[in-house]
């Protein structure tokens, strides 16, 4: 028996648990090994697809006993047994869509995710960081002829004009698709209910975890499907305005170790 037996924690990856520098901290590594050493169950949120997450879990020595939740909710993943718990796909006529979008926003570009391949349209500064960040290689290609069914597509653009692109997309499409902002320059995609707050509790269930012992961090708009379902929900320092505003409980900066503070007062707690 251990002081978090039955409690589960879900942090989100790029900018809350993984730092600006591109990296996960000693300290936030060691605060988890304590966590989970003395019963809790620690897992992922992330906008990440199966093959940009997983690299990073040998290369920053991640410690996770629990399904991961995928691509912005579109995929539970469980490494223990390597195999996916749930996939969600976007609608079969998605290409279709994205054309008349562009059409409609010609400096548009995306990405979408089919499989372990990410196919691109478009591409510009925000897609080439991106890619470089997460650690994906592109495949150019109409979209057309781009292969289906797609896990996800993530709208890219310089300039500030995708809550425009969200409000017509969300007018249009709003009926079969989720749209939401993971950080400002990239508006993810996915099938109608898949969010990182649907496929949150979907793990809990399965673990048969207690609401009142689910606990959530996060740093951006795409994070507060999840939020809203902790016990206490936690969010960095330099997280967005919309989570600010939504009211999480706002620690330290994700580069000052904010997932090991928020174990420090699950610690005080239990």
């Amino acid at each position: 028996m251990g002081k978090f037996d039955g409690v589960l924690f879900f942090a989100d990856y790029d900018d809350t648990l993984y730092n600006s520098q591109r990296t996960v901290s000693p300290e936030n590594r060691a605060a988890i090994r304590y966590f989970i050493d003395n019963g809790g169950y620690f897992s992922i949120a992330t906008g990440r697809a199966h093959r940009t997450f997983t690299p990073q879990i040998e290369k920053e020595q991640l410690t996770i006993n629990a399904p991961v939740v995928l691509s912005n909710g579109a995929a539970i993943y469980d490494y223990a047994s390597e195999r996916y718990l749930l996939e969600s796909f976007l609608p079969k006529d998605a290409p279709q869509m994205l054309v008349q979008l562009c059409d409609q926003f010609p400096a548009l570009g995306f990405e979408a995710y089919h499989g372990e391949d990410i196919y691109v349209h478009n591409p510009n500064r925000v897609t080439r960081e991106h890619l470089a960040k997460v650690g994906g290689a592109q495949i150019l290609c109409p979209i057309l002829e781009m292969p289906t069914p797609w896990s996800k597509v993530i709208l890219q653009q310089v300039q500030l004009y995708l809550e425009e692109v969200q409000a017509h997309f969300l007018e249009r499409w709003g009926d079969r698709c989720e749209a939401i902002f993971s950080n400002r320059y990239l508006l993810e995609v996915t099938a109608k209910g898949c969010n990182k707050g649907a496929l949150v509790e979907k793990v809990a269930q399965l673990l048969y975890i207690d609401r009142k012992k689910l606990y959530c961090m996060g740093d951006n708009q795409n994070d507060i499907p999840m939020l809203a379902l902790s016990a206490i929900p936690f969010a960095p320092a330099n997280c967005s305005q919309p989570v600010k505003d939504w009211g999480a409980r706002v620690l330290r900066h994700c580069d000052e170790h904010a997932v090991a503070q928020a174990i420090e007062i699950l610690d005080s707690i239990y």
